[in-house]
């Protein structure tokens, strides 16, 4: 068995649920997360004032499975296809092993 955690863009939290449906998974949490990585967050300047308004953290959505070894590339190839829009921000897919689940 593996354990999946996803972390993606919170406007692809129903397309994510759905292709994870139709993978037949119908066991996992999702949490509202902030986080941030190579982008730093957002920075809006400001035309009046003389600082600029920096958003350090972006809203995400974390994902938790645990799936079966035969299911791991499916799910996380149809996760990279759904979330995957080539721009920094994307998220990240994490694979580890369970050793054992009672």
């Amino acid at each position: 068995m593996k354990e999946i955690i996803a972390i993606i863009r919170s406007e692809r939290t129903a397309a994510t649920r759905r292709i994870l449906e139709e993978l037949g998974i119908d066991s996992y949490t999702t949490l509202r997360v902030l986080g941030r990585s190579r982008q730093g967050g957002l920075r809006y300047p400001r035309r009046w004032f003389r600082r600029s308004a920096d958003i350090r953290f972006l809203p995400k959505r974390l994902f938790e499975m645990v799936v079966e070894d035969d299911q791991v590339e499916a799910v996380a190839s149809a996760m990279i296809k759904i979330n995957q829009t080539g721009r920094i921000g994307d998220g990240k897919i994490v694979i580890l092993p369970i050793e054992e689940a009672p």
